[in-house]
């Protein structure tokens, strides 16, 4: 026991001393905080007021614009015609000409707006969507109907998903926040039994061309250099993602202080709606409805309010460790029974496959957490790190859960057993083309 510490301890110090294990632990934290920080950030100033000139030759659509405009869109009524505004446009500081027509009403595709540089996609949007609310009102009148029947009449209609337990609790679920986290875990696990398990394989590699493990196995049996490997670069992982949640939450947080503004969200104010001959419990819930859903960042408060993060971290700490040391006992039998990186491909594909599966699969997993695809691929080991992580914030059955984590532990033991075969007859091996019908020897090797 003391032996498999001193190996355990060695390829953990050796490995949080590299340059390489400082950087990714500075860099990852800050890329982690800016998928948070910057689309947020961003969004919130980088918008720039536009100016736009207005030359309606309807005098139809002033009104209209200049009640709908905003912070960021402002609209300068003009009553000169189109060529003396655009003589001025670097005069006055337009950032675009709207100019209308007087046959736009009946042909709108008349209408256009003039700019020196591209116009944004959201101002040509706002006032596409002004303009065609505006041209439909005038059809109305002139049709003879009262614009504000029509209005009436429109209900919007959003369905709030509620799961319900066998002893009548309510809660409400919002699949969008579900499929983000999940996806996000899947991802992260795949990514870290890849930079971890390969960085098993690598050190067998070199330990092994460099003969350094002829020495090592003088004292020290070929099993315990394999789980004191596997275990220290184990631990790496687990200290550079405990730095990473660390440093990200130190990160993300700086700036919610320094930006308190930019970065919190207001409350939503309640909403006020016509009865339109519901009952009060129906416009209750009617109000509540749009209350969730209006503003679309309250919709995302309330969702990451209703996930269980205790019960996220602890599985994605199980599934990373376990899925890792499932894999990483593989790769080591894989380093083991090779001479240099290269000759490594062979057997890395049947090895890798199951991974690349559950990434691929994980679409279909998202879209029926709870089907029969979802299933199998969640407890087979082979595919359960991945595709189980992202099952969970669906909150699957518990029995599928514990079916999932007792074959993943199974497969672990048989895996650490196979590759133990293989480690303790290839470690020694040198200059011979190892192939598929070599390795079944040193496995079914009694002895």
């Amino acid at each position: 026991m003391n032996k498999l510490k001193i190996i355990i301890a060695r390829e953990y110090l050796t490995r949080v001393r590299k340059k390489s294990f400082i950087i990714m632990t500075i860099l990852g934290p800050i890329f982690i905080a800016a998928i948070i920080i910057v689309p947020v950030y961003l969004a919130k100033i980088s918008v720039e007021t536009q100016k736009i000139a207005l030359v309606d030759e309807t005098g139809v659509f002033l009104e209209a614009l200049s009640k709908n405009q905003t912070e960021q869109i402002n609209f300068e009524p003009r009553w000169d015609d189109l060529l003396t505004v655009r003589s001025e446009y670097d005069e006055k500081n337009y950032n675009a000409i709207l100019y209308i027509p007087e046959r736009a009403i009946s042909s709108p595709s008349l209408i256009q707006i003039y700019s020196k540089k591209q116009v944004g996609i959201n101002v040509t949007t706002f006032i596409e969507n002004v303009l065609q609310k505006e041209i439909e009102g005038q059809k109305l009148a002139l049709s003879g109907i009262d614009r504000s029947v029509l209005e009436n009449i429109k209900t919007p209609v959003k369905i709030n998903s509620i799961i319900f337990s066998d002893d009548g609790k309510e809660q409400y679920s919002f699949t969008e926040i579900s499929m983000v986290l999940g996806l996000i875990a899947g991802i992260l696990i795949y990514m870290f039994i890849f930079m971890f398990g390969s960085q098993v394989m690598r050190g067998v590699i070199e330990e092994k061309t460099s003969r350094i493990i002829e020495i090592i196995v003088s004292s020290v049996s070929p099993f315990e250099i394999m789980m004191g490997k596997i275990v220290g670069i184990a631990l790496v992982g687990l200290t550079q993602f405990a730095l990473w949640v660390v440093l990200s939450f130190l990160i993300i947080a700086g700036f919610q202080l320094s930006q308190p503004e930019t970065f919190t969200y207001k409350e939503p104010t309640p909403v006020q709606l016509q009865n339109k001959g519901l009952t009060p419990d129906e416009a209750e819930a009617l109000r509540y409805s749009e209350m969730i859903a209006s503003p679309q960042a309250n919709r995302i408060l309330e969702g990451i309010r209703a996930i269980n993060f205790p019960v996220i971290i602890l599985m994605f700490l199980f599934y990373f460790i376990g899925g890792y040391l499932l894999y990483a006992a593989l790769f080591a039998a894989i380093g083991s029974a090779v001479d240099n990186e290269a000759d490594t491909q062979q057997f890395m594909l049947p090895v890798t496959v199951p991974l690349i599966i559950a990434i691929v699969m994980s679409r279909f997993v998202i879209n029926e957490p709870d089907g029969s695809i979802a299933y199998w691929l969640s407890i087979i080991p082979l595919t359960s790190p991945v595709i189980m992580m992202i099952r969970i914030p669906f909150n699957p059955p518990i029995i599928d859960v514990v079916v999932s984590v007792v074959l993943l532990i199974g497969g672990f033991i048989a895996a650490t057993w196979l590759a133990a075969k293989i480690y303790r007859t290839g470690i020694l091996m040198y200059g011979k083309k190892i192939t598929y019908k070599e390795l079944w020897k040193w496995i079914t090797y009694s002895n």
